[in-house]
Formats: C-alpha cells, sequence, structure tokens
C-alpha cells in the first residue's frame, strides 16, 4: 500500500505538472494572440453608391513605420467595420506594422471590377493621409486570401502612379504596393482549371457569375472582362515580391493557380515564392503560424528606402 499511494502521488504530480504547463501555454499563447494595439474601426476612404467604403486602423505599441492592408474579402465578401479580428493580424501587430483591415461593398451589390477599383482607392488614401497614420507612404505591404488573395494581386500588378491631373488630390497618389503575402488566390479567371467553380465553357466562376455584373453573362465581354480582372495577364518586371501559402488539397482554387503565376512572373523575371501547405485545403488551422512567416518576409521587403 504505501508504495502504492507513492506512485499515485507522483502520478498526479506528474498530471499536475502538465496540467500547469497546459495552462501557462495557453496564457502564453492567448497574451501573444492580444497584442497591446490602439484600434479605430470605421474610418471612410471613399463612397461606392450610397455606402461608405471603409478600413479599420490597428496601431501597435510600437510602429515599425511600415503599414500592411488586409483585404477582409471571402468570395468577394467583405466583413463590416470592426468586424476583422485582432488577433488574425497579431504576428504583424507584433513586429510594429500598422494594420489597415480595408474593406468593400460586397458582390454582387458591387461587381468585381468595382471592388478592385475601390481597393485601388484605399491605397491611395492611406498613402495621401501616411503621415496622420505614422507610416511611411513607401512601405506598404498587402495581405489577404482567397478573394483578398485575387484582390492582393490585382493591386501588385496594376496598381501604379495617381493621374497628376486629378481634382482629388488622393487620385494623384500611387495605388503600388511594396510587397504581397497572400492565402490560395486565384489568378486566371479564364482558366479555371481543376477548381470545382470551372464551368466547363470558359465562362466565370460558376458560384459568382453575378459578381462580374450582367456583362459576364456574355461570352464576347467575359473574355475582356475575365482578361482585365485576372493577374496573371497583368504580370510586369516591376512586379513587387510576392509570398504565396496554398493548400495542395484546395479544390475550390487549386494550387496550379499559384504555379502559374509563379511562372509567368519568373519569365517577367519578377520574385514569386510559394510555400506548399500538404493536405491544405482551402484553409487549414495552422493559419496563424503562416501569417507569423507573412512577417518575416515583410520584414525582408518592406525596408526603408522602397520605392511607391
Amino acid at each position: 500500500m504505501p508504495r502504492l499511494r507513492v506512485v499515485l502521488r507522483r502520478t498526479l504530480l506528474a498530471l499536475g505538472g502538465l496540467l500547469a504547463l497546459a495552462v501557462l501555454a495557453a496564457a502564453g499563447l492567448w497574451i501573444y494572440l492580444h497584442p497591446p494595439v490602439e484600434r479605430t474601426d470605421g474610418l471612410v476612404y471613399g463612397r461606392r453608391g450610397d455606402q461608405a467604403l471603409t478600413f479599420d486602423r490597428l496601431r501597435p505599441a510600437q510602429p515599425n513605420g511600415a503599414a500592411v492592408v488586409v483585404v477582409v474579402s471571402g468570395g468577394w465578401r467583405s466583413k463590416r467595420p470592426g468586424e476583422f479580428a485582432t488577433w488574425m493580424a497579431a504576428p504583424l501587430l507584433r513586429r510594429g506594422y500598422t494594420v489597415f483591415a480595408v474593406c468593400h461593398v460586397s458582390q454582387p451589390r458591387a461587381t468585381v471590377m468595382e471592388i478592385a477599383a475601390d481597393l485601388h482607392r484605399a491605397v491611395r488614401f492611406l498613402r495621401h493621409h501616411a503621415a496622420e497614420h505614422g507610416v511611411d507612404p513607401a512601405r506598404f505591404g498587402i495581405t489577404g486570401g482567397s478573394a483578398g488573395g485575387h484582390l492582393s494581386l490585382l493591386l501588385a500588378t496594376r496598381g501604379g502612379p495617381g493621374d497628376p491631373a486629378a481634382p482629388d488630390p488622393v487620385d494623384r497618389e500611387s495605388s503600388r504596393v511594396q510587397a504581397v503575402a497572400i492565402f490560395f488566390p486565384i489568378t486566371d479567371l479564364l482558366n479555371l482549371g481543376r477548381s470545382t467553380e470551372n464551368p466547363g465553357d470558359g465562362g466565370p466562376p460558376r458560384s459568382y457569375v453575378r459578381a462580374f455584373g450582367p456583362a459576364g453573362r456574355d461570352p464576347a465581354r467575359w473574355r475582356e472582362i475575365g482578361r482585365d480582372t485576372s493577374p496573371i495577364y497583368h504580370i510586369t518586371a516591376a512586379l513587387p515580391p510576392v509570398l504565396i501559402h496554398h493548400g495542395d488539397a484546395d479544390t475550390l482554387t487549386p494550387l496550379e493557380q499559384s504555379a502559374w503565376f509563379q511562372a509567368a512572373a519568373a519569365r517577367a523575371g519578377a520574385t514569386v515564392k510559394i510555400v506548399v501547405r500538404h493536405g491544405g485545403r482551402h484553409g487549414w488551422t495552422t493559419m496563424p503560424w503562416d501569417i507569423f512567416q507573412f512577417g518575416s518576409w515583410f520584414d525582408r521587403h518592406l525596408r526603408p528606402g522602397s520605392s511607391p
């Protein structure tokens, strides 16, 4: 009996130690995912019809002077002001990035083309007001997943100088970004490949036809629209460095979409890195770790001295 009591006592002590370690680990993770931040939601960067276009600003305790725009869009549907979760940007905030979670009018109320135009407006607006937000206008990164990744690539491939003669000073600013880190984007809307969204007739993604407006149903017009909104057709040597994390079990946006984009970028002399998540579908549980790696990518490519 004495020996049994010793064994039980040691077992209980071991279990208690494991429990304490688990509690400490959980507490540490909670603290990491909730960094001190000054948050302001619902700031307006423009209008689409009668609806305000807004962004949430998350300013870290120790800003490093660079900005990361988060495109909060899935299926080209946007979250509303205040809905972006701070913990999702924790790895960026802890590195000192000021985060701007940009919202847009969701499809089908706005077309993908209009959404892309509004994202250009958002970057121009943030650059114009960079001093007010304490960020360097020459150090803008962008991130998002799925539709947010697609829109990020449209900014990366089609962002550029504003109109110097525009009456609105915001429109005179550049919409170019200096670095991109994204999840599973669609890059070629004219070639949906093995996607479950491929209608088989060369048309828009089967669940998102309305997202491209009435003209998207016209095969002749669709060729123009699809090319215009496909980042792969607008790659140049000026493409900023792009990091893509993509699962090889994604059936909605298959890995081939990123591979095609990488190959086209290589032909243009641009840098695209793909990190494959084996078994990853259209999202996976360890994505917060990937965002930590996004932070390392931005550290490398958003150093002072970039050019907007």
